[in-house]
């Protein structure tokens, strides 16, 4: 750009992990980045939020390869991440991610952040039967289908950093919101027994994400796993029971009982949250904090990001 400012062009950029990125960027005015923000409705009030603060908005879809390209022609990187919960399905999202890796490689990008997960086959494999294998080869799709996908950037000769974040706290604000129990009080209910929960702030992703392209090529090849706390969810429960005015207790399911409740991707969820606790001493240990907090000082525990968005809990 004129100004020297190297472009990032942001998939995701109106979603969760692309907006925080994007956010972070556009308050930082020493990052020396620019944003380029990628989304299917250039018009929706998401986007033109970001136009407002300085983001050069684009049109591209990955089911549209032809459009990948452009978008990223002139960026120094770029910010991948797909979006496994539209449609639930490992093999639309793996088909995206092979898009966004051959239009990477095309384009020369210098530094790319492909937002995956762990493979939990590597705990629990497919012939193990304490969870059940789901779309046929995985345990945990939106993890294991993003983990397949790590190849195609190595493949496509893409200088890449595999970030691979954890359990949103923000989920506590929408699909994983405390639940009235029949007695009237609020609910955690989580197939977790005492294991710890491994959650971040959307927000620090975002800027974790800007700390590792600031470090460029020393983060080129890296997995750089992160979370912002290791909490069982029953101390979890505690603090939002302080942090809200409202008592909030954890009720643990077991995994079956929570693949039973019949909502939209229960059976995906029950996995995952099995996986979490059953293989919770190697999750963790791939997420060391003090590492993280190096990379962001300004990390977030539970309870500092309870206090930044009580107000936005609805309990009612």
């Amino acid at each position: 750009m004129a100004d020297g400012r190297r472009i990032l062009t942001v998939f995701g950029a109106t979603g969760q992990q692309g907006g925080a990125l994007a956010r972070a960027v556009l308050e930082d005015e020493d990052s020396g980045f620019s944003v380029r923000a990628v989304t299917r409705r250039p018009d929706s009030d998401r986007a033109r939020e970001l136009e407002r603060l300085g983001a050069e908005v684009v049109r591209a879809d990955m089911d549209d390869e032809a459009s990948l390209g452009p978008v990223l022609e002139g960026a120094y990187g770029a910010f991948l991440v797909t979006d496994f919960w539209a449609d639930m399905s490992a093999a639309h999202e793996k088909a995206q991610a092979a898009a966004l890796a051959t239009a990477a490689g095309h384009a020369g990008v210098q530094h790319a952040i492909w937002s995956t997960l762990d493979d939990t086959r590597d705990c629990i494999p497919l012939d193990d039967d304490r969870m059940p294998t789901l779309q046929g080869s995985y345990k945990v799709p939106h993890f294991d289908g993003k983990a397949e996908a790590d190849q195609f950037f190595i493949d496509a000769g893409v200088p890449t950093t595999f970030l691979r974040a954890t359990f949103y706290w923000e989920n506590l604000l929408g699909s994983s919101a405390p639940q009235r129990g029949e007695d009237g009080a609020f609910e955690l209910i989580y197939p977790m027994g005492d294991s710890k929960l491994s959650g971040i702030a959307v927000d620090d992703i975002g800027r974790i994400a800007l700390a590792v392209f600031k470090g460029g090529t020393d983060f080129i090849g890296a997995t750089v796993s992160i979370a912002g706390e290791h909490l069982p969810v029953a101390e979890m429960a505690a603090a939002m029971t302080e942090a809200l005015g409202e008592p909030v207790r954890y009720r643990p399911l077991t995994p079956d009982a929570f693949r039973g409740l019949g909502f939209p991707g229960a059976e995906e969820a029950g996995n995952m949250f099995q996986y979490y606790a059953d293989c919770e001493r190697i999750f963790t240990a791939a997420r060391d904090l003090d590492a993280v907090r190096a990379l962001h000082p300004g990390l977030q525990d539970f309870r500092t990001w309870l206090a930044a968005h009580h107000d936005r809990f609805h309990l009612s």
